[in-house]
């Protein structure tokens, strides 16, 4: 037997409009389920956390969104009570349409559909000179090229169904950060693809720090990222620290928030020391400030 209502919200706002407020939005279904949405922004290259904080009679809530599919159960040893969605750096702005599906304990169920505006958002563009070779790579290393986008496509499509990390993200280095997530890239006047993480000028072999706890997925160098590290938390989020001049872990290794996992570098395609830091959130490119926003109970 099935139901149909409409779900019902209130919104407020919280913080001033700097890099680290946010908001938070109520769902509220009629059979008491809540959905908690939390954001920084509805734009291209932000994360929305979702958080299930009245089960009441649901069996499970399952949430639909670009195509892919967040189950939440509150206090069950099979699901998560929250996930996080990326709106990928490259999301088309207008309406997205949210569905949710609240199954109860007696068989009924509740269908919603809510409308989720992604505002459009500008990005500045930077030109930049570097070695020639990460420009227009020789014929040499165009294999290699080849083969660590496809090892990163494989990394990134793994799900681990379970949530690995322990309570809020961390900066992996204190020192300067330049908001330049999605920043336009010209190299020696070519155009290259969108800055997909954030860049943190720090000295030479500075300390750098897991930004939360997970498993090492890559240790390794590869040629635009120089050394490298990406630690899958769980729940399709992985952080990952490029440009590196020594590597303290190794692929398969389990980490600790804020432990060191390697050391600022210059390797790969630079323009000097610094760490660059990125997140991949089920394949969507995000900004990393936009998860250090957050706050959430486990």
């Amino acid at each position: 037997m099935k139901r149909i209502f409409f779900l019902f919200f209130s919104v407020f706002f919280l913080g001033s409009s700097s890099l680290f407020s946010f908001q938070r939005e109520y769902l509220r279904s009629s059979s008491g389920a809540t959905l908690e949405l939390t954001y920084r922004a509805l734009e291209p290259g932000e994360v929305i956390l979702v958080s299930l904080k009245d089960a009441s009679s649901a069996e499970e809530v399952t949430l639909w969104f670009q195509g892919k599919d967040y189950p939440l159960k509150k206090d069950s040893a099979n699901l998560e009570s929250f996930a996080f969605i990326g709106l990928d750096l490259g999301t088309e702005p207008g309406m997205h349409m949210m569905k949710v599906l609240v199954m109860e304990e007696e068989g009924t169920w509740e269908y919603i559909q809510k409308e989720i505006p992604i505002a459009v958002k500008e990005f500045p563009e930077r030109t930049l000179w570097v070695d020639e070779r990460f420009v227009t790579p020789p014929p040499w290393a165009r294999e290699r090229i080849k083969i660590e986008a496809e090892i990163l496509t494989y990394i990134y499509g793994v799900y681990t169904p379970r949530w690995l990390g322990e309570g809020e993200f961390i900066l992996p280095t204190a020192d300067d950060v330049a908001p330049n997530f999605g920043e336009r890239r010209i190299f020696n006047n070519n155009p290259r693809s969108p800055h997909s993480g954030v860049d943190i000028s720090s000295p030479y072999g500075t300390s750098v720090k897991a930004s939360n706890s997970g498993k090492v997925v890559l240790a390794k160098e590869l040629y635009f990222a120089g050394q490298t590290v990406i630690i899958d938390h769980g729940l399709g989020l992985f952080t990952h620290y490029l440009h590196l001049s020594s590597l303290r872990v190794k692929r398969g290794e389990w980490v600790k928030k804020g432990a060191v996992i390697g050391e600022v570098g210059a390797t790969g395609r630079v323009t000097g020391p610094h760490l660059h830091w990125g997140i991949r959130l089920l394949g969507a490119r995000v900004d990393p400030f936009s998860l250090l926003s957050l706050s959430w109970e486990e």
